[in-house]
């Protein structure tokens, strides 16, 4: 069994009344390769009470002589008895409208005599008054046989063309004027209410050699080409004014909406082109009903009803919206939290953390200290009396023989000596402290040499051995072959 549904509301009889649906049934659920049928059901809308009863309008485009209307008046007479004339005796339209009586149907004929404007005059009021035509005398003293009534003639507003300011336009121009330049300007206008916008144009049937053209916005004619006087003195061309206008007028058919019965109108929109065929495309228009005051004063007109019927107030769903934002947030802090967490710290590599263990030997206190209490210097007898110059550069060290310590001069006293030395290296501002610090540079790892450490002061006579010096490497072989010579030459 299939159910047959609108598919757009407020559907109107008075606009079209039938329609024929066209149903196809299928087996095998729809699937290809199933059997269908198919059949042509007619629906027909019945009639609801949905339009108020409304006295007919005039259109202001009415051709002249045009019957708009018709009275009657009842007589319970018949036959010639009841034959009436109908004749306009007031009114403001007693020049425009007449009105002839109809013998088979006893009524009155309303006629147009002169064009209608919806802008100049809306409606107009006829007194409308029935006679009988043949009165028999001896009922003559009952009173007058006949009656007045009152008509009133809407009329309704038609899409008139556009008005030129002047049926006819004369314009005297040089046969030397320059090309394009200005030679008249017509002019036009909407009567109607909503005074579209128009466009001029030439109608090249009457200017087949394009002599002239015209400014479609201004309707200001110019010269196209040059002009001879010998071969034409006047030229003839007619001007179309067309009224644009794409918009579409839309016109409640009742009026007293009820917002509560119905808030929300979907209108269907066909609009058609005049091609030949012509294209068509539909769309559907809204119409909310809006509340208004008793004087005509708009109070409200919004979405409301759209979220009522869901229950919830606008003030819940202020709530549920910050509900939101807030979980956002906590979203936003947990993730930035996560992300800190995973970044790792700010160190040095394994590689850079340099946990070795350096060994060396300190032998001596280097040059300074060694210098500052050389024996040598102690037993040198030329430096009692005076103060011995500062050397401010590294003294070069020369691997000699070593040769015994002389013996101390007579005459000397060491322990005045030393006494004066002490007291020239307490007053002396320049002079490093003793416990100087001693600054080792770490160049590298991997030196078959080794690492280098201070020298050892030796006093006594005792033969050194630097053998060792050929366990160096090629860099240090000239040195132990300088070393082994020397050793070889004391030995001989």
């Amino acid at each position: 069994m299939a159910i047959i549904k609108t598919a757009l509301p407020n559907m109107d009889r008075e606009a079209k009344e039938e329609y024929l649906v066209v149903i196809q049934a299928k087996d095998m659920g729809g699937h290809s390769g199933g059997l269908s049928g198919t059949t042509t059901l007619p629906v027909t809308l019945t009639d609801v009470n949905d339009n108020p009863p409304k006295f007919a309008q005039m259109p202001e485009d009415v051709v002249l002589g045009t019957a708009i209307g018709r009275v009657k008046a009842n007589d319970q007479d018949i036959g010639e008895n009841a034959q009436s004339s109908y004749d306009i005796i007031d009114g403001d339209g007693t020049a425009l409208f007449e009105i002839t009586s109809d013998a088979q149907a006893q009524d009155g004929v309303i006629r147009l005599r002169k064009p209608l404007d919806f802008e100049t005059k809306k409606s107009y009021t006829l007194k409308v008054e029935a006679a009988n035509i043949h009165i028999d005398p001896r009922f003559s003293g009952r009173g007058p046989f006949k009656d007045t009534a009152t008509v009133k003639i809407v009329v309704e507003d038609a899409d008139e063309p556009p008005v030129f300011s002047s049926p006819t336009y004369l314009l005297e121009v040089h046969e030397n004027a320059a090309l394009n330049s200005v030679i008249g300007q017509v002019t036009a206008r909407d009567p109607d209410i909503t005074s579209s916008p128009i466009r001029f144009s030439i109608d090249r049937h009457t200017d087949l050699e394009r002599q002239f053209n015209i400014n479609a916005d201004d309707g200001k004619i110019t010269l196209a080409t040059p002009l001879d006087r010998e071969l034409s003195v006047w030229h003839n061309i007619t001007i179309i004014a067309t009224e644009i206008n794409n918009s579409l007028s839309i016109l409640a058919k009742h009026n007293g909406f009820n917002r509560q019965k119905q808030e929300v109108y979907l209108l269907p929109i066909v609009i058609s082109d005049s091609g030949n065929p012509p294209l068509s495309s539909t769309s559907t228009l809204t119409i909310r009903v809006c509340g208004c005051s008793n004087d005509g004063v708009v109070q409200s007109c919004n979405v409301e009803a759209y979220v009522l019927p869901i229950g919830l107030s606008m003030g819940a769903l202020i709530a549920i919206l910050a509900c939101i934002i807030l979980l956002l947030v906590i979203v936003v802090l947990f993730v930035t939290l996560r992300r800190h967490k995973n970044e790792p710290l700010i160190i040095k590599d394994d590689e850079d953390v340099r946990e070795n263990i350096i060994r060396y030997d300190d032998e001596g206190g280097g040059e300074e200290d060694t210098e500052a209490f050389d024996i040598a210097t102690l037993q040198n007898p030329d430096g009692i009396n005076g103060f011995l110059p500062r050397k401010d550069i590294k003294p070069d060290l020369q691997f000699m023989p070593r040769q015994g310590l002389a013996p101390v001069p007579n005459g000397v006293d060491v322990d005045e000596f030393i006494n004066v030395r002490l007291h020239e290296a307490d007053n002396d501002p320049t002079a490093p402290p003793y416990d100087s610090i001693q600054i080792y540079g770490y160049e590298g790892r991997g030196s078959v040499a080794g690492s280098l450490s201070s020298l050892e002061s030796t006093t006594s006579d005792s033969d050194q051995n630097f053998d060792y010096l050929s366990d160096w490497g090629p860099r240090f072989k000239r040195l132990g072959e300088l070393y082994s010579v020397g050793e070889s030459d004391k030995e001989t």
